[in-house]
């Protein structure tokens, strides 16, 4: 390798001179190059540009149309998935409207089930009801039947006096037994009472006849002036007081039977009239001895007389009530005296368990003494062996 310290300086410099010429003419040679191609590409021809141009447009419509097309193929995508989206949303609702319209359909069967329930029912009760309407109906009319009939029972004296005498049996043969009365009893003066109850002595027998004055207590209740209502209340006040007069003539026999009798009206409206307007006349009949009852108070009354028949019997019946207490009495003696020998047999047996117990126990003690004595022997024995 030379050494460049020992070379001369001049050469040296002319040699870097030239090296820079060689560079800048290089560098001259590149640009007119250049402006050469510039020249030449200045020279082309229009067409060829148009061409490129053409080209250009044409690749870029192809890009744009390449473009579009994912455009396109995306929004269809989206689309797909809009229509599927939507499908199901209209899936969902259809069945969420179909559950709904099954729940109601159920809810509207079970209602008009009911309503057809409660219809039937509604139907059957009113039916029920019309035939108790009709059998009301029906009760009403035979009831209408039957009043005429009793109006035209009343009407007549005889066909009313029985009236009385039918009602006043029923009544004395629900409150009393059969031999405490009689029906149509026979007195001594040829006279027929309607009913006479057996009462022992005091009082006797008392006589109960039923009387009607039905008439007269009509024209009481029609009567629409006051010398009318007067007229009907002489009448009615005229007629009870026949009826008491005759119950006192006929039925009230010294020694026969009892100091009064009964005057029986079958009707509680005249009884009323009678004690609330015409207390005259019932103060007059009970100073005649005789007491006016109604179908009320003649049960009241029958319950009274119905106590002192049973304290009779029982005051009948008193010598054989004493003695049978007193052989109930000794039977219940006789009773007490065997209880206590039984409860002495128990007592002397339970004593005798109780020694037999105590014999069982000392056996049984003595027995276990034995065998343990019968265990030491045997103990001696096997050590002596």
């Amino acid at each position: 390798m030379p050494d460049f310290a020992t070379l001369d300086p001049v050469p040296l410099a002319i040699a870097a001179l030239l090296l820079v010429v060689l560079v800048a003419g290089g560098w001259v040679a590149a640009a007119a190059a250049r402006r050469a191609r510039a020249a030449e590409d200045a020279a082309l021809d229009q067409a060829e540009i148009l061409e490129r141009l053409a080209g250009d447009l044409a690749r870029a419509q192809a890009q744009q149309a390449g473009r579009m097309e994912q455009v396109v193929a995306a929004l269809a995508a989206q689309q797909a998935q809009v229509d599927a989206r939507l499908q199901t949303q209209e899936r969902m609702i259809a069945e969420t409207v179909d559950a709904r319209l099954t729940t109601l359909s159920a809810r509207l069967e079970h209602r008009f089930d009911l309503e057809g329930t409660r219809a039937a029912q509604a139907t059957a009760d009113l039916r029920a009801r019309l035939a108790v309407i009709d059998q009301a109906q029906r009760n009403i009319a035979d009831l209408g039947q039957k009043v005429v009939g009793l109006q035209d029972i009343l009407a007549n004296k005889q066909a009313r006096g029985a009236f009385g005498e039918v009602q006043l049996a029923d009544l004395v043969g629900q409150m009393l037994p059969p031999g405490a009365y009689a029906m149509q009893a026979t007195l001594s003066n040829g006279r027929r009472a309607d009913c006479l109850i057996h009462l022992p002595h005091p009082p006797g027998p008392i006589v109960v006849d039923a009387k009607f004055p039905l008439e007269s207590f009509h024209l009481l209740r029609q009567a629409d002036s006051d010398a009318r209502r007067t007229e009907a209340a002489r009448a009615f006040r005229t007629a009870v007081m026949a009826h008491v007069k005759a119950i006192s003539d006929r039925y009230l026999i010294p020694g026969e039977t009892a100091d009064g009798a009964v005057m029986f009206l079958p009707s509680e409206a005249v009884y009323a009239e009678l004690h609330g307007n015409f207390q005259d006349v019932v103060e007059k009949a009970f100073r005649a001895r005789v007491w006016i009852v109604s179908p009320t108070t003649l049960m009241a009354t029958l319950t009274t007389i119905r106590a002192v028949l049973k304290d009779v019997r029982v005051r009948e019946q008193a010598a054989e009530i004493r003695a049978q207490v007193t052989a109930l009495l000794d039977d219940l003696a006789r009773l007490d005296d065997r209880a206590a020998k039984l409860v002495r047999h128990f007592e002397q047996a339970a004593e005798d368990l109780r020694g037999v117990r105590l014999s069982a126990d000392r056996a049984a003690r003595r027995a276990e003494r034995i065998d343990a004595l019968q265990l030491g022997d045997r103990g001696t024995e096997d050590e002596a062996g």
